[in-house]
């Protein structure tokens, strides 16, 4: 497969692919619309820049990414979701954690030249990898957040979260590998509690506290941390979470990335499956995984080929998949699936 940095910068001028950048339970997500044209598209400095918001890769952090393909079953049983989890060795990819609300100072970095003079707040959230900020130029957020600035937001009494809420200033995503900004409003009261279509942010104080880094789903190594997602377009999900026809073309797409940065037990399982259902094999025959990632493989491996099989209306493969399915993918296992990863 082409080398890494060929397929980000690839997957940056894709619509359907979206990139999240953050922790569990503090994201920043950028995506784009079918058609929606780029403010910003420079392959060199590896950014893509919308009116809605922006995904940066730092050039010089590429060759020390560490990627790490994978699928997670959806509780939907038609579904599944996949992603590049973009990881560093758990030392480079440790940032400040800062515990409280922090001025840092005006966004020199800032991705459109605009935002520059625009000053950066870390919000406090004690991420490990990501510095989670607001940028603003708004005189009364400004004074309100230099005000309570060394307090956690989350105090009974600090009224920096509401404020925030009412203004909808820039969000930033910092990373070792680069940066996500997010200028369309937070979803909450002025959004019906929704997030917008398009780029936008989460903050979930619940999944904050678990202290985690990744979901449980996500295959990371001990060694690793996450600091970024890729997301490309999935076969069976649209842009806006509705069902779709399968996609073969999107499908073949991850499948090389997942063949090629997926984990190898993963990966030895799904190329087993493939092979037993070419070949006819009976489903008792087939020796069932013992880990987390290889019952995972194997049952997004099953949606996947009874996708397939029916769009090309081949109903004895298809019946033969569901045999399949009531031993390898039933219900009782969707415990797994204990959150979806962002984005398509």
């Amino acid at each position: 497969m082409d080398n890494l940095r060929a397929v980000l910068t690839k997957h940056l001028g894709v619509w359907q692919s979206s990139w999240s950048m953050g922790t569990f339970g503090a994201i920043a997500e950028f995506h784009q619309d079918k058609g929606e044209q780029p403010i910003i598209s420079d392959v060199r400095s590896m950014t893509r820049a919308t009116r809605r918001g922006a995904v940066e890769l730092d050039p010089k952090m590429v060759g020390n990414i560490v990627p790490v393909a994978y699928e997670v079953p959806s509780p939907r049983a038609h579904r599944w979701t996949q992603a590049v989890a973009l990881c560093l060795p758990e030392r480079q990819a440790r940032r400040a954690a800062r515990p409280v609300l922090t001025e840092l100072g005006p966004d020199d970095n800032a991705i459109r030249g605009i935002d520059r003079m625009g000053i950066l707040f870390d919000m406090g959230l004690s991420l490990p990898q990501c510095d989670f900020c607001i940028r603003t130029t708004d005189p009364k957020l400004l004074a309100e957040l230099r005000a309570n600035a060394g307090r956690s937001l989350f105090e009974p009494d600090n009224p920096v979260m509401h404020t925030i809420f009412q203004t909808h200033p820039h969000r930033v995503a910092l990373t070792n590998i680069g940066r996500v900004e997010v200028y369309q409003k937070i979803g909450g009261p002025d959004t019906g509690g929704v997030s917008p279509a398009g780029p936008h942010t989460h903050v979930l104080p619940k999944l904050l506290k678990t202290g985690r880094t990744h979901s449980a789903n996500t295959p990371i190594p001990d060694h690793l941390m996450p600091c970024g997602f890729l997301h490309p377009g999935n076969p069976v999900i649209g842009p806006l979470g509705e069902d779709t026809k399968f996609d073969w073309a999107l499908h073949a797409q991850f499948e090389r990335m997942f063949f090629s940065y997926g984990p190898e037990e993963a990966v030895a399982v799904k190329k087993r499956l493939i092979a037993a259902l070419n070949e006819e094999l009976p489903c008792e025959n087939f020796e069932k995984p013992s880990s987390r990632a290889e019952r995972a493989a194997l049952r997004v491996g099953l949606r996947q080929q009874l996708a397939f099989a029916s769009v090309q209306s081949d109903h004895e493969r298809v019946e033969r998949i569901k045999s399949w399915q009531t031993i390898f993918d039933r219900e009782s296992t969707a415990i797994e699936t204990d959150d979806d990863t962002p984005g398509h």
